[in-house]
């Protein structure tokens, strides 16, 4: 049933485009570490969607008697200081973590890519002062900038997200304007210019499109990085707020309780550790996937 997919010539539009699908996953699981990474990422996503489903307590539900008990049969990671499962409040934060990780990403890769093709492509003065400014982003460390954004907006999920958005942006602007540089000058990009195509049609339907295999693998690459962030800004307080779980808010919680009652700040901290090594084990394979130079 499925032999047209190997086919040299399939019969529409729709059985080319699955044909490429299912090309493209055949050579994606001849990446092992991409494909764990992709597990994890999957896994921990289905567990967030389904968290009340899923989560043995309420992430909110405290139980002053059984407070920092070890992890057990009744609470497989044990108790925070104020009896609350760290189980659960783990599933649940992870919404919060993979939430931050989805508006980032939507907010920034679209912003960067469009910027770095048009600088790109138009060159001049506003390719000298966009990538100007992202130098001055690319030289501070990124969690100190978005602490300052956040300082300047207050605390709460929305302010982290978008004070992250603005601090991760500039990768993505110089990995399409370098990816536009060497396309430019392309014959097919003269073939459509002397065809009357104006200059954001160029940009928009033949230069980005070339542009986001870039572009997504380090989007993935950098998941990581946006994951760090967002909990160093939930461990200072400025990201999630109380009530609310948050991975980073709970290491910040249970350091106090770190040389008796490891598990409080472990846990989240495996959480995170996990999370951004399959986004890394991800990203690598991505790269190898769809960068030629590596096949």
């Amino acid at each position: 049933m499925m032999a047209w997919l190997d086919s040299d010539a399939p019969a529409t539009r729709r059985q080319a485009w699955l044909g490429r699908l299912y090309r493209g996953g055949a050579g994606f699981r001849h990446h092992p570490m991409a494909v764990a990474g992709a597990a994890i990422i999957l896994i921990v996503a289905l567990l967030a969607i389904v968290a009340p489903l899923v989560a043995p307590y309420g992430p909110s539900a405290q139980d002053l008697a059984l407070r920092l008990q070890p992890p057990g049969a009744a609470h497989w990671l044990g108790t925070d200081e104020l009896g609350r499962d760290i189980l659960s409040r783990l599933i649940y934060g992870a919404r919060v973590t993979l939430g931050i990780v989805v508006l980032v990403s939507v907010v920034t890769a679209p912003i960067g890519l469009l910027l770095g093709c048009a600088a790109g492509y138009f060159g001049g003065w506003a390719e000298a002062a966009l990538m100007r400014i992202t130098d001055v982003f690319l030289a501070l460390p990124r969690l100190i900038l978005a602490l300052a954004f956040v300082a300047a907006l207050g605390p709460g999920i929305e302010n982290a997200v978008l004070a992250i958005a603005i601090v991760a942006w500039p990768p993505y602007a110089r990995v399409a304007r370098a990816e536009t540089l060497a396309l430019r000058r392309a014959e097919f990009i003269e073939a459509a210019r002397l065809a009357g195509a104006s200059p954001f049609r160029i940009v928009l339907r033949h230069i980005m499109p070339l542009c986001l295999p870039s572009v997504v693998v380090r989007m993935s690459l950098d998941m990581a990085g946006v994951i760090l962030t967002a909990a160093g800004l939930g461990f200072l307080g400025l990201g999630a707020q109380p009530p609310t779980p948050e991975w980073g808010a709970m290491i910040a919680s249970g350091r106090q309780y770190m040389l008796d009652h490891w598990w409080v700040a472990a846990m989240p901290g495996i959480a995170i550790a996990v999370l951004s090594l399959a986004f890394n084990l991800l990203g690598d394979g991505l790269r190898d996937w769809l960068d030629p130079k590596q096949k």
